[in-house]
């Protein structure tokens, strides 16, 4: 599996946009976004990645949740790629397939689980997978030294499940991948959040 953030170098405003592919780009590989967006560069450097001969470009976009960040080209980026959009709601129209909790989906060569968890909105989720360790978290709240925000108890019982998966690296909505100290950072915001020592 390839991941590449092509809204790294971004001079706008806009989540983190994740390409996963393949490690050989073969041709059941399913090229698949993380998010979309607001920066429109997005398609161009869709256009330039090597995603394969004879693929489609994009077979895929998963949104973490429709927050304007994070969504914001994906018409521009439907209308571009054609690709099957999955989403938690329903509520950017070019949604095609509504997210079940723990369902699997292919990205690029692995298989990811969908984990429900709206701590940060109603519609968010994270994707994860258990061959790699690999977790795209949107912006759900997995770093939380305190909080003003009461959560629910379904959000502890999430974190009490990402602390079970041995997460090895996390793709966040905004900043830098968080490698190697990951099931640490869970426990803390869990024992923060909830008071709860792990």
């Amino acid at each position: 599996m390839r991941i590449t953030n092509l809204t790294e170098n971004s001079g706008i405003y806009t989540s983190n946009v994740y390409l996963v592919r393949g490690t050989w780009n073969a041709i059941d590989d399913v090229n698949t976004l993380v998010d979309v967006g607001r920066d429109i560069r997005v398609i161009q450097a869709l256009r330039d990645a090597g995603t394969g001969v004879g693929k489609k470009k994009l077979d895929r976009v998963l949104l973490t949740h429709s927050h304007y960040d994070h969504c914001e080209v994906l018409a521009k980026v439907k209308d571009t790629f054609s690709p099957e959009v999955y989403a938690v709601s329903s509520a950017p129209k070019q949604v095609d397939v509504i997210l079940r909790n723990h369902q699997t989906l292919r990205l690029g060569d692995m298989d990811f689980e969908v984990i429900l968890c709206g701590a940060h909105s109603s519609d968010s989720a994270c994707f994860y997978s258990h061959d790699s360790g690999v977790l795209f978290s949107g912006d759900t709240p997995l770093i939380a030294q305190c909080s003003d925000v009461e959560y629910t108890e379904a959000y502890a019982d999430t974190l009490r499940y990402l602390v079970s998966c041995g997460i090895t690296t996390i793709y966040p909505g905004h900043g830098a991948p968080i490698v190697g100290h990951c099931n640490a950072l869970l426990k803390s915001t869990l024992q923060n959040l909830y008071g709860e020592v792990v």
